[in-house]
């Protein structure tokens, strides 16, 4: 899955931070339809794009690259394209699992699994169990994932503490959000690249996106490379993050 290519770094992030990149995986269908072939054969063909995009963030050092696979809306799919996609997902866990364990690569999938059937929450379980300790790259695969699903469940985690006697209501603030919210243990995401010329984040990481910067392509998921990552790190690398502040330009300019 990975390949042992070495890439020149681009020194786009901060030097204390290595990189939290999302990414929204749009446009597999279209790509199939523009070939007149089934939706299923653009999610096959997007399964080689994943790997190009792991590949490329392991190679340049990121902290954590997170997936966007399927949203808890996706479940409105046909019954036909919600059974092939199942099942090419845990093909995927199968045939990728020792390469990502190989490259040092932590797996994690975010999101509710308990909807899954029982054969693929096990690929999930031994998945994560095999790589738990690696150090590399944390590779986090949003499935069955709702912004609004996070937080609510999150939401619940401190109401459980605050009925135990562990949290008192007061104490409830946006740290302790953060520490109950998918991916706490990472760093924030950076930058957020969405594929297939949509222009809208489609409840997606709501909570861990709220001064991440954005960069929208109209290039499709299957047609995802190295060259459409880097014109994203370098156009992220040209923006000025404010995190609600203003910029020493704008206190000039005042």
């Amino acid at each position: 899955m990975i390949s042992s290519e070495s890439h020149q770094k681009l020194t786009v992030f901060p030097p204390h931070a290595r990189g939290h990149v999302a990414i929204i995986m749009d446009g597999n269908g279209r790509w199939a339809k523009n070939r007149g072939k089934l939706r299923i054969f653009g999610h096959q063909a997007g399964v080689m794009s994943v790997r190009r995009a792991v590949s490329f963030a392991v190679s340049h050092h990121f902290d954590a690259l997170t997936l966007y696979a399927f949203s808890s809306e996706n479940w409105n799919r046909s019954s036909q394209e919600i059974s092939a996609l199942m099942e090419l997902f845990a093909r995927a866990l199968d045939s990728e699992l020792k390469s990502l364990h190989k490259y040092n690569v932590r797996l994690c999938i975010i999101g509710d699994t308990s909807r899954f059937g029982r054969r693929l929450q096990e690929r999930i379980r031994r998945s994560e169990a095999l790589t738990c300790n690696n150090h590399g790259l944390t590779l986090n695969i949003a499935a069955n994932y709702g912004g609004r699903w996070d937080i609510i469940q999150g939401v619940r985690q401190l109401t459980a503490q605050v009925k135990g006697g562990i949290l008192q209501p007061e104490q409830i603030d946006e740290n302790t959000l953060s520490q109950v919210v998918c991916m706490h243990e990472l760093p924030p995401v950076d930058l957020v690249i969405r594929t297939g010329g949509e222009r809208r984040i489609s409840n997606f990481l709501l909570w861990q996106i709220a001064y991440a910067e954005l960069f929208f392509t109209d290039v499709l998921w299957p047609d995802f490379d190295d060259a459409v990552f880097e014109n994203a790190l370098n156009a992220f690398a040209q923006r000025e993050r404010r995190f609600g502040g203003t910029t020493q330009h704008d206190a000039n300019a005042s």
